[in-house]
């Protein structure tokens, strides 16, 4: 049985650990994935912008797709899980998804691409149903498996090759709702810097208010905290040489990106992924 190739992304990201991952997943479904390392300051936004466009980056094709499987291990560390966050899964078209039950990570999935629950796996719960039908694991594998902290390299590529072979993993649904999706109002984040140095926003140009306007944007500079006007732009050949801009980049559905052409925006103004841009009311 040929399985679909897998993408992860993860803050696990050491050479030890994409070691590891790389040879487990490789030993499940016969094919190295592809490890993308999140280290930077502010995973959990980067992996919210770069999920979104990987399952979109799938669509306006003209031609059928071959399903891929992303696993995505960006936890909340906020200590109100006692082993962690769970694992929850979701299948988009031909596509599954296995991700951390993180709001923010999925938020832009239920804003965008309708996405309008997850299924929530339990550990145990999967792995003694596993045992009881098809896997061949010792009770004291289980436990093993169940107790571990390194969830992400023990059950998450059990639990994606399980999905994929269409086993009756059980799991509960979990709705996500409103207050999961990004607000219209509150401030714009850099979610992405790319290796030009252009700063790949959080929301779509449209969801910005005033970006019509002649004045243009305060755009609030870290580098010494003044807010500097930048004009809008339909597209970055379109702003002038030398000069910041706010056009619309090519991540997510029409979202922001903050560039200055021929030159780094992250470096003129200070920015790096997480920090605030604009501030955005009603």
């Amino acid at each position: 049985m040929t399985r679909p190739p897998v993408i992860s992304l993860t803050d696990c990201a050491d050479p030890n650990a994409v070691a590891r991952q790389s040879a487990r997943i490789a030993a499940l479904f016969g094919a190295t994935p592809t490890l993308l390392p999140l280290t930077g300051p502010d995973p959990e936004g980067v992996a919210a912008l770069t999920l979104l466009d990987l399952l979109r980056s799938t669509e306006l094709t003209g031609e059928p797709v071959h399903p891929i499987v992303v696993l995505v291990n960006i936890a909340p560390r906020d200590g109100s899980w006692p082993n962690g966050a769970p694992f929850c899964y979701f299948r988009h078209k031909k596509h599954l998804v296995i991700s951390t039950l993180n709001p923010r990570v999925l938020a832009p999935l239920s804003a965008y691409l309708e996405l309008a629950e997850v299924q929530v796996t339990d550990v145990r719960e999967v792995l003694e149903a596993a045992t009881a039908q098809w896997a061949e694991l010792t009770r004291d594998q289980v436990e093993e498996i169940t107790r571990t902290q390194f969830r992400s390299l023990w059950y998450v590529p059990l639990l994606a090759r399980w999905l994929v072979d269409r086993r009756p993993v059980p799991a509960r649904p979990h709705p996500l709702v409103e207050a999961d999706r990004p607000a219209a109002g509150g401030a714009v984040r850099v979610a992405v810097v790319d290796n030009f140095g252009n700063c790949k926003l959080d929301r779509p140009v449209a969801a910005i208010p005033g970006h019509r306007g002649a004045a243009g944007l305060a755009v609030h500079s870290a580098r010494d905290g003044r807010r500097i006007q930048v004009r809008c732009y339909d597209r970055l050949p379109d702003v002038p040489y030398g000069e910041p801009g706010i056009t619309t980049g090519s991540s997510g559905v029409g979202f922001a990106e903050l560039v200055v052409r021929g030159g780094s925006a992250a470096e003129l103004f200070g920015l790096r992924e997480g920090d605030h841009v604009l501030a955005v009311t009603g």
